[in-house]
């Protein structure tokens, strides 16, 4: 038999000091955006590229006490710990919104760290979110307390920085997500206009997309036959078209309310 006759005589007496409990607990926030790469300029059309950008901050040497700072001179993604009202997602708002002033945009889950080790302060465990927004919203980007810079970097630069405790880990499984997601989902449309020619839409998944070769002709194919795609009309029914891409008139697409199923597009 027990020693307790009900919960709340064992609550009294539950002594937490038996168990390990972390030293903090913070929140991290992937800050993606995609960007126009450069206009490749030929006889038939200009055709724009798009790239991955991510948001990095450069820790600062000292803290705001003016100590020495925890990996400092290193480029880490941006987060804090987590306050003792909020949850870990309520955190990442609040963090996005410090940071870029940044309010009412996706943020998604997707990645708990917390390997012993990571972190010379202590054990601390980090709650990993993602955010997909346009690069406007980043013009007045600042510094934090810790930090000395704040830049966008492509996913090939990032190779070449020196980052902080195991943020290449979750930068790495930040991207795998974020390419799963491109292709599962209707995220493409955040970085479109309402009204899109089937080029800009593969522009948008190539920047994310970008080790993997698309076929344009089987990609057209494929997306005028999605259910959630359709061709953009005028109040009279016509068909809409647009040359700001090419000389020739594309068509414009727009998205409609629809799930997509995997894979949307291959």
């Amino acid at each position: 038999m027990g020693r307790f006759q009900d919960e709340q005589e064992m609550l009294d007496h539950y002594d937490s000091s038996k168990y390990r409990t972390p030293d903090g607990y913070t929140s991290d926030i992937l800050l993606f955006t995609i960007v126009d790469k450069e206009a490749a300029q030929t006889k038939k059309e200009t055709k724009a590229t798009k790239e991955l950008r991510l948001m990095l901050i450069k820790r600062a040497d000292k803290d705001a006490e003016n100590e020495p700072n925890v990996e400092g001179g290193k480029w880490a993604v941006p987060g804090g710990f987590v306050m003792p009202n909020e949850s870990s997602y309520e955190a990442a708002l609040r963090e996005l919104q410090e940071e870029t002033g940044v309010e009412n945009v996706h943020v998604k889950h997707f990645g708990t760290y917390d390997e012993p080790g990571r972190d010379k302060r202590g054990w601390i465990i980090s709650n990993a979110f993602y955010a997909i927004i346009p690069e406007f919203f980043l013009e007045n980007r600042k510094a934090a307390d810790d930090a000395v810079k704040v830049e966008l970097f492509t996913m090939e630069e990032i190779d070449h920085l020196d980052i902080a405790f195991d943020h290449r880990e979750i930068i790495e499984d930040a991207k795998k997500q974020i390419t799963k997601d491109m292709l599962q989902t209707d995220i493409a449309k955040r970085f479109l206009a309402k009204e899109f020619t089937i080029s800009e839409l593969q522009s948008v998944i190539l920047a994310v997309y970008y080790h993997k070769s698309i076929d344009s002709d089987n990609f057209y194919k494929k997306v005028d036959k999605l259910g959630f795609i359709e061709v953009a009309r005028d109040r009279d029914k016509n068909m809409k078209t647009t040359t700001r891409n090419s000389k020739r008139p594309s068509r414009l697409y727009q998205f409609i309310e629809k799930a997509p199923l995997p894979s949307i597009y291959f």
